[in-house]
């Protein structure tokens, strides 16, 4: 069994508190349709960088990043409060392409599989 390092067990949670804030406590509606995809730690626990998507792809990506710049302080003193760390780290937060880029790729599985016609 390969053990976790502290940081990603903080990630893991830090991600956990933040998708339930998200769904109960804030009410920006720029971030109404926001996922935290992943959080990711540096090996000294200051920084936390956060990656978020949301429905509508890259042209709500914006608005979604100036909501969570807004809300930064709120979810700051909440995830203090409720992760008990004695250090809470920085949170930069990012618009996580992958899922863009994977329905992209569908796409485009889909337009060859179209061309080619049925496997006969």
């Amino acid at each position: 069994m390969i053990p976790f390092s502290r940081a990603d067990r903080v990630s893991a949670l830090i991600q956990e508190v933040l998708s339930d804030l998200l769904r109960k406590k804030i009410r920006d509606p720029r971030l109404a349709m926001t996922t935290i995809t992943r959080v990711k730690m540096s090996p000294d626990l200051k920084l936390a960088r956060i990656y978020f998507s949301i429905y509508g792809g890259s042209s709500k990506s914006e608005a979604a990043a100036l909501g969570f710049e807004s809300a930064c302080g709120f979810i700051k003193r909440s995830l203090a409060r409720r992760l008990g760390l004695r250090y809470m780290p920085d949170l930069k937060f990012y618009y996580d392409e992958s899922l863009d880029y994977s329905f992209h790729i569908e796409k485009l599985l889909k337009k060859i599989a179209d061309n080619n016609g049925p496997d006969t």
